[in-house]
């Protein structure tokens, strides 16, 4: 995700006999964390926007002297991650939110003091320009449409086992109180047509299949078109798509808003809390990369 939006690590870190950072082993061991990892954050693909945020992380941080990165795959860091929960072993991990891993294990961010990561983000709605006037049920829908970080990663979660679309209607099944507060008073359509656009990652593929079936049921005929965000921002601009539920703010995609700011309507956030950072286990003591101790 995430300007590219692929990211991971691998950190830890602990003091030499008596810290809170030291983690013990199967044999009653005090060893240090770095030591076990062997001072190596588990990444995702080169060239990642997450990527790019941990080698920063690397180089502001003191005490990650010594520590690299390793990057693959978004898959590999994942199944990675899995085998160490398994067997309950250090592992830090370059992770974003939402993202199923937070459904499915018992994560914790390494707090970052020196704001390494950015600030925490939201995912905003925005519509093209005259959407309200065409669609004022859709725009209404639209714009009330708002929900939890821990309700995308269930959808994501599911998605794991079934396609997306199925995982959304499960979804919408089991949270109709949260539709109803959406479509309260929106009368129907019949087979208004509506293309939404977002960008191929599983975040907004999520949020965009829930709305697609919830427009659906409200009588819209739903195109979903994935897109690169460039070409998103593009498209709700120049009025080629109609609305998108993708935009990362106010750094991920930032820039594409500041160029076509002024151009589409500003919805506001369907989703607060986005975050990126160095991700551990949540039986790890450690709760800082400060905690971290450089390879001496």
């Amino acid at each position: 995700m995430i300007a590219g939006l692929s990211l991971s690590l691998m950190l830890t870190g602990c003091g030499e006999d008596d810290s809170s950072d030291n983690a013990d082993n199967s044999e009653g061991e005090t060893t240090s964390v770095g030591e076990k990892i062997d001072y190596t954050i588990t990444g995702i693909e080169p060239g990642a926007g997450l990527t790019e945020a941990t080698d920063n992380a690397l180089s502001e941080y003191e005490n990650l002297e010594g520590w690299e990165q390793e990057t693959a795959s978004t898959s590999a860091m994942l199944t990675s991650l899995g085998e160490a929960i398994e067997n309950e072993e250090p592992i830090v991990v370059a992770g974003w939110s939402p993202h199923f891993k937070f459904a499915k294990y018992d994560l914790k961010y390494l707090e970052d003091p020196k704001g390494a990561f950015g600030d925490v983000e939201s995912i905003k709605t925005i519509a093209r320009k005259g959407f309200k006037e065409d669609m004022p049920e859709a725009y209404t829908i639209l714009d009330r449409f708002q929900w939890e970080t821990s309700d995308m990663e269930s959808v994501m979660l599911a998605a794991q086992d079934m396609d997306f679309e199925k995982a959304a209607q499960q979804w919408v099944g089991e949270n109709q109180d949260t539709v109803s507060e959406w479509t309260k008073g929106v009368e129907s359509v019949d087979g208004t047509s509506i293309e939404l656009v977002l960008t191929p990652w599983d975040t907004e593929r999520s949020s965009a299949n829930v709305a697609k079936l919830v427009l659906e049921e409200q009588g819209y005929d739903v195109t979903l078109t994935p897109v690169s965000p460039s070409v998103m921002f593009q498209a709700i601009a120049e009025g080629d798509g109609d609305a998108s539920l993708a935009p990362w703010m106010p750094e991920t995609h930032g820039s594409f808003y500041e160029k076509h700011e002024g151009d589409f309507e500003d919805l506001g956030e369907n989703l607060e809390g986005a975050k990126l950072g160095l991700v551990v286990p949540a039986y790890m003591d450690i709760d800082s990369i400060e905690d971290l101790k450089p390879d001496e």
